[in-house]
């Protein structure tokens, strides 16, 4: 035993050892495998970020410094301020919208046996990039009825309510006992009398295009105390064939067309032609002028113009909610699920019905999730591109313009990138306070 360790003194500290994390990785070691994440971010990021930031004060050419002017150009430029706009309502409307119908989809879900299937179609879209959903609803919002759902839908229902013409064209041909009228009508040039056939040929009207209801036009028979007629096709497939003014065989009668009889600028009788183009009116339009109104002619309903300036910016918001209501309806779903079912059972116990539980408990349980898909969501279109881009039309995408857009159009279009990296600085701004939002929330919801 030595002197020192018998007097007692004290031994020489250990040498440190190693920091290491929490798992058990030595720090220098996590670095290490973090660095090719790092560098990526960096690169992709952090650098892109940075450019973007110190290229928004120069000018277009990148040499001269611009100061403040590109920023300036945010709130002058008619295009920039029209996407602004156009993001805010996108910000408003779209979250809300798909955040809404994806709380319904997952409440009522949970009371079907085929739910899960339901689940399953809701979010397919989901699976499909913006790219080809753009494409998609370009078709979907066709103006022509025959290519376009939405407006085949729209027409459908309104010819349901609201017939269409079937001879919007029609109009009197040579030597025609017709002349317009005015507002698109047309009126026999002579009063009428009882006894009397009368004759009023159309042209304009192709044969394939008739009414399926469509005879062969007759010529009306004279009737005491009445007057008769006929109205139809004036026109024979092949080289003049048949007589102008005359009803020949092959000839088609207007069927359904309306007839009015006007005397001293008042209807006084009225009727309709059957499908061989017949029509009998009373005594009573004895001494007046026979009117073809302008209701037989109108232009058949075309729907309504999606892309056009008025619609197109809600119509590219509806294509979002098709694609994002499933997400919103799955991430709801799973935060219904934790709900505790006794308070549900105890509120219905209390005399509370469907509507009141779903308002007074489920709704408010769930606004955490709500809260958090809606920023997310909130985050995503302030960055929106692919569907405006794609969607709308070049006669009408200024009007659907967005921020992203108006980036894209600024940077490659008109050659300014400048004020293009001002747009990108300004969106980073708009989004950052929304994901701070969002992240402070999840890490509440996790240390709950």
């Amino acid at each position: 035993m030595t002197p020192a360790s018998a007097a007692g003194a004290p031994s020489a500290p250990a040498a440190p050892k190693s920091r290491r994390s929490v798992t058990g990785t030595r720090k220098a070691v996590a670095a290490l495998f973090l660095l090719p994440a790092l560098v990526l971010l960096g690169a992709l990021v952090v650098y892109p970020i940075g450019y973007s930031l110190v290229r928004s004060f120069y000018d277009q050419s990148g040499d001269g410094f611009a100061g403040f002017d590109n920023y300036r150009a945010l709130f002058t430029d008619d295009g920039i301020r029209t996407a602004l706009k156009n993001n805010v309502i996108w910000v408003v409307f779209a979250p809300t919208v798909a955040t809404a119908l994806g709380l319904i989809f997952a409440v009522l879900t949970e009371r079907v046996r085929w739910g899960t299937a339901f689940k399953l179609v809701v979010f397919m879209p989901m699976a499909i990039s913006m790219l080809a959903a753009g494409i998609i609803f370009r078709l979907v919002y066709d103006q022509d009825p025959d290519k376009g759902v939405a407006n085949a839908v729209w027409v459908g229902v309104h010819d349901t309510f609201a017939q269409s013409s079937a001879f919007p064209k029609a109009h009197p041909g040579r030597e025609s006992p017709l002349r317009a009228a005015g507002g698109g009508a047309f009126i026999t040039k002579e009063p009428v009398r009882t006894g009397q056939v009368v004759t009023l040929p159309l042209v304009g009207v192709a044969p394939d295009l008739m009414p399926d209801d469509a005879e062969r036009a007759v010529a009306a028979r004279p009737e005491d105390g009445k007057i008769t007629g006929t109205t139809w096709q004036d026109f024979t497939r092949g080289k003049g064939v048949g007589k102008l003014g005359g009803v020949d065989a092959s000839e088609l009668g207007y069927a359904g067309m309306k007839i009015e009889a006007v005397k001293d600028g008042k209807v006084v009788a009225s009727t309709t032609a059957a499908g061989d183009g017949t029509f009998t009116l009373p005594a009573a339009a004895d001494g007046a002028q026979l009117r073809l109104p302008a209701d037989n002619f109108k232009e058949p309903y075309n729907g309504l113009d999606w892309l056009g300036p008025s619609l197109v910016t809600p119509a590219i918001i509806g294509s979002y909610v098709w694609m994002w209501a499933g997400f919103a309806m799955v991430l709801i779903a799973a935060g219904l699920a934790g709900v505790p079912r006794e308070l549900l059972e105890a509120a219905r116990v209390d005399g509370a019905n469907e509507w009141q539980v779903f308002r007074r408990v489920t709704v408010p349980l769930l606004a955490p999730v709500l809260a958090v898909v809606t920023v997310t969501l909130m985050i995503n279109v302030l960055k929106i591109f692919d569907l405006v881009f794609i969607i709308a039309p070049g006669s009408s995408q200024d009007d659907a313009n967005v921020l992203a857009l108006e980036l894209y159009r600024k940077g490659f279009s008109e050659d300014r990138p400048g004020v293009a990296s001002a747009i990108s600085v300004f969106l980073l701004l708009l989004v950052i306070p929304v994901m701070w939002f969002n992240i402070r929330r999840l890490r509440r919801e996790v240390r709950r």
